[in-house]
């Protein structure tokens, strides 16, 4: 019966968030244009199904994702786990846990990252666009591999900044001067891309994940803020992949500039 309810209620919450895109739609289709709406079965059985696909989603975030990576967190951090057993069994309380220790929670951090990012529907769209209007020059792998080791270092690194309690204005500046000097030395075609690629791994699959596990973290790590220290993982999840994307295209032209430059192998020509 309580899942009854909160189906009804995220279904009736989904509905009253939709409506003002329908209703605007409608305004312009009816009031601007004074044209029929055309395929109207067709429009209102796909707004039917954007609202039940949210709904369910919505659901989904709150039943399974959310609680996963809160529990996997709290695993990951908990003082049994990080400092180990001692022979009795006892857990060793008196030793202080340091940053280092907490290495399974930056390995977790940077697997979801990656795991996460290669699934995400976004970035596969980009990929596919960006390898049909370089007439097939960017992989679309290759741009998707790229993306997801940016997010995997970016997470990584935010499990440390929750860890160590640093602040996060000092990874944002830091990377931003990089993406700038990147900026100026990247070849030209691959710079919108990347600012691009950073925004499309904040979407459906990599937030709920990123977000719990930064929320988790924050609430079990000794010291640490939810509100303070467990948000901030999205915002350096965007600006990675702008450096990893970037970087990627700066190693392949390096590459190409090495393999023209080789000296080509001199063949002899035996004379009778």
């Amino acid at each position: 019966m309580e899942l009854l309810l909160t189906i009804l209620s995220t279904f009736l919450a989904t509905v009253r968030d939709v409506a003002p895109i329908g209703v605007l739609l409608l305004f312009f289709q009816l009031i601007v244009l004074r044209e029929r709406v055309p395929y109207l079965k067709r429009v209102v059985l796909g707004f039917l199904y954007v609202i039940c696909g949210l709904a369910l989603f919505l659901i989904g975030l709150d039943q399974a994702l959310f609680p996963i990576g809160e529990i996997m967190a709290q695993q990951l951090t908990d003082p049994a786990f990080v400092r180990g057993e001692s022979t009795s069994g006892e857990i060793i309380e008196s030793v202080k846990i340091h940053w280092w220790q907490y290495y399974w929670v930056y390995i977790f951090a940077a697997a979801i990252g990656f795991s996460t990012t290669i699934a995400e529907p976004s970035l596969i769209a980009v990929a596919m666009k960006a390898n049909e209007a370089s007439g097939g020059a960017l992989s679309p792998w290759g741009l998707r591999i790229a993306v997801a080791i940016g997010v995997a270092i970016s997470i990584a690194l935010g499990a440390f900044r929750i860890v160590t309690g640093t602040s996060l204005a000092y990874y944002m500046m830091a990377g931003y001067l990089l993406v700038i000097v990147q900026t100026l030395l990247a070849p030209k075609m691959i710079v919108p891309l990347a600012y691009d690629s950073g925004g499309v791994t904040t979407s459906t699959v990599t937030v709920p994940l990123v977000t719990a596990l930064g929320l988790g973290l924050a609430s079990t790590v000794p010291g640490r803020s939810a509100l303070i220290d467990g948000f901030g993982l999205i915002a350096l999840a965007s600006l990675f992949p702008m450096i990893t994307v970037m970087a990627y295209a700066q190693i392949s032209e390096w590459r190409g500039k090495k393999m023209v430059s080789a000296p080509q192998p001199q063949h002899s020509v035996s004379q009778d």
